[in-house]
């Protein structure tokens, strides 16, 4: 989050050239350097902050952590998509579903009688390397295909990532939903342990991927760009994947719902109003990236209804109640994440990073009390879910 590598930052800056208008570059990169390190561009190359450890000032600099890549990292036009084009915008239907069968394979996975870490703890881990690893290698993705590089970040990562998910079982610590035989002391330190852990290791794993993706990146092969042929062919068969998520929904066995199937059916709707949130409102604010913090918030609040539906003693039917709880893995655990939620703070300055970090986290567990507390208080609601799925 701070730039620990000045004397490496001051040896790159007797590179810079003198664009026409007098603004120093770095590596045709689009930054601006002051003497604090401060970048003020419009968009930022986060990837190559987090390889360098350098941080930025400017928050709505983040906004390109989105974006495929533009004319402003000097792409030539020929390469260059508009983040709401056809092809954009297709390839984030298979990265959202394969990001969210990642997601809940590997929580299934990890969680079992007698485990030493939480179950989400490896899920933000490992969307977050990827994360990290997609960012430091932004140029070579550019250079073969932009789309590819919207798909991996804000699609797989953003989708195998879930920021809800992450808060509502902090909430869920902190009340004890799991009857365990404890004191509060306990329950507060099993909701500080899932809060920090899970902010070191995401903060960990996403300067880690960027780390190794520069190790790589100077054999990294320049694949030569998909011909249009083959670029029609993959927007086809994006949609082809995401459409199959409804025969897979209705004709295999109604147990898989609430465990992938329905999840799969709001995975590219909830990767989709991140992604717009995202590009409306993450150039806004100086202070933090308002985009995601906005979807961020919005998933948590959204958890914490379904959540409380989910538990109701008169129950909804099984249907229901997979739907239930494929709105909950499937549209808030794609509408929300921890990849771009850690790439941000790594690359936010201190001061910044700390205020997001804080907002987004006392917000999120607010909105959770708010939404939940008045339901499980009142007896009209059980802490867990009585939802029966057969």
């Amino acid at each position: 989050m701070t730039d620990i590598g000045r004397a490496a930052e001051e040896k790159e800056a007797d590179k810079d050239k003198l664009d026409s208008s007098g603004t120093p570059t770095i590596d045709g990169l689009d930054m601006e350097h002051d003497g604090l390190h401060r970048l003020r561009s419009v968009r930022s190359d986060v990837g190559s902050n987090l390889a360098r450890h350098t941080s930025t000032a400017d928050a709505a600099s983040l906004a390109s952590i989105d974006r495929p890549p533009s004319e402003e990292d000097k792409f030539p036009p020929s390469k260059i998509y508009h983040p709401l084009s056809f092809a954009v915008l297709a390839l984030l239907m298979p990265a959202s579903v394969f990001g969210t069968l990642a997601r809940l394979g590997l929580e299934a996975l990890v969680t079992f009688d007698g485990h030493t870490i939480f179950p989400l703890a490896w899920v933000q881990a490992g969307g977050c390397l990827v994360m990290g690893f997609a960012l430091a290698l932004k140029d070579p993705f550019g250079q073969f295909y932009g789309p590819f590089y919207t798909a991996i970040t804000t699609g797989f990562c953003g989708s195998f990532t879930t920021f809800s998910g992450w808060q509502l079982a902090v909430f869920q610590a902190w009340i004890n939903e799991g009857r365990f035989h404890r004191d509060w002391l306990r329950d507060v330190i099993d909701g500080l342990t899932q809060t920090v852990f899970t902010l070191a290791l995401s903060l960990v794993c996403v300067s880690f991927g960027a780390h190794l993706a520069s190790l790589i990146q100077p054999i990294f092969p320049a694949l030569p760009p998909p011909k249009r042929a083959i670029r029609h062919s993959l927007s086809v068969l994006s949609i082809l994947i995401y459409a199959a998520t409804y025969p897979a929904y209705f004709r295999l066995p109604a147990s898989y719902r609430h465990q992938a199937t329905a999840a799969l059916l709001f995975s590219f709707p909830g990767t989709l109003t991140r992604y717009f949130l995202s590009l409306r409102l993450n150039p806004l604010l100086h202070l933090m990236p308002l985009g995601t913090f906005s979807a961020n918030m919005l998933g948590t609040a959204l958890i914490g209804m379904f959540t409380v539906l989910q538990g109701m003693h008169s129950p909804p039917s099984p249907r229901a109640c997979a739907l239930l709880r494929g709105l909950s893995d499937g549209y808030c655990g794609c509408l929300t994440t921890v990849s771009t939620f850690a790439a941000e703070v790594a690359t936010l300055d201190d001061a910044k990073a700390w205020l997001y970090v804080v907002a987004s986290c006392v917000t999120a567990q607010l909105l959770l009390l708010v939404i939940l507390g008045p339901s499980y208080w009142a007896g009209h609601v059980s802490e867990q879910s009585t939802c029966q799925y057969t």
